[in-house]
């Protein structure tokens, strides 16, 4: 039996959470709305403000999906109510993240600024205050969606072992590796 998916999801009095007869899982709340089209093997039910998943069969693909869909379930109801939020660093002597509109621009040490504008959902903040090195605050309903947002800006400048500029995730470690040495 799947650990994961025997748990219930709790839903609080705020979130409504809405399934369709073509097994599409609805959730809204306070940061929005998500849906989600479930596997036809997962049986979804709710009662009593709780959200519980079975599976139909015993057989492996349903047995692997039981904990999946349980799992992006309670990430749409945790969304919806308290939100994601990933927070990257950029450190480099002249890079720079600034937000222009719903705009973030980088520069990022190459001949050309970057501008990446979030998709619909992603709220982009840049803090220039509280530390030396600019942080960007990417935050959203959708748990996925986040983390693909941090990954697209990271990629953009990766941190270089020797010296370690570049973006990195907040309390990120980046191994350094050693420069050349003189030799006799």
């Amino acid at each position: 039996m799947s650990r994961i998916g025997i748990l219930p999801i709790t839903v609080n009095d705020k979130t409504e959470v809405k399934i369709s007869a073509d097994n599409t899982v609805t959730v809204k709340g306070k940061n929005g709305e998500l849906s989600l089209k479930v596997d036809p093997r997962i049986e979804i039910k709710q009662e009593n403000g709780e959200v519980t998943v079975d599976r139909k069969n015993n057989d492996r693909q349903s047995r692997a999906m039981h904990g999946l869909y349980r799992s992006l379930i309670n990430n749409m109801v945790v969304g919806v109510n308290d939100g994601f939020e990933k927070t990257l660093e950029v450190i480099g002597v002249g890079f720079r993240a600034s937000m222009n509109g719903n705009m973030l621009e980088l520069a990022l040490g190459y001949s050309h600024a970057f501008y990446f504008v979030p998709p619909e959902g992603i709220n982009i903040e840049v803090d220039t205050k509280t530390s030396k090195n600019p942080r960007i605050k990417i935050s959203g309903a959708d748990k996925a969606l986040v983390g693909q947002v941090a990954a697209k800006i990271r990629s953009l400048r990766k941190p270089e072992p020797y010296k370690g500029k570049g973006i990195r995730y907040l309390g990120e470690k980046v191994r350094k590796k050693a420069g050349k040495s003189a030799g006799k």
